[in-house]
């Protein structure tokens, strides 16, 4: 290879560099990282509660992923990206249908492509057993 090639490719390289660097970063701020739905009764075993985050970064923000730590827990969350100063949202649904009442803590686990690429929600809550009449 020529001289003016390897400049040539070499200043090329440098300008895309410094493309990939000027883009923003997106970075996400939760209003709060955890729930509790404090009790309710084993006859109304599916609550829900929606986090809403905020992109504080410069840049669009995208979830890729969202993973309940149990299949009784579902999240739901903005699919398109959210562009900086907007705000998006994760709803997350507990279905204890099934389940032994008693407390609980679930965790959800979400990636994205902000600074910090995994965040982790919780919810908790008691479920109180059905009164039977004997």
């Amino acid at each position: 290879m020529t001289m003016k090639k390897w400049v040539t490719l070499l200043l090329l390289l440098v300008c895309g560099m410094g493309y990939a660097s000027a883009q923003g970063k997106a970075d996400i701020k939760f209003d709060t990282l955890s729930y509790d739905f404090g009790t309710f009764p084993e006859t109304h075993p599916v609550v829900s509660h929606v986090f809403t985050f905020t992109n504080v970064g410069d840049g669009p923000l995208v979830i890729h992923q969202a993973i309940a730590s149990c299949g009784c827990t579902i999240p739901e969350y903005t699919q398109e990206p959210i562009m900086p100063g907007k705000t998006g949202t994760v709803k997350v649904t507990y279905n204890g249908t099934g389940r032994y009442p008693g407390f609980f803590k679930k965790s959800i686990t979400l990636r994205t492509n902000a600074k910090s690429e995994m965040f982790r929600l919780y919810i908790q809550g008691t479920m109180t057993e059905e009164k039977r009449e004997k």
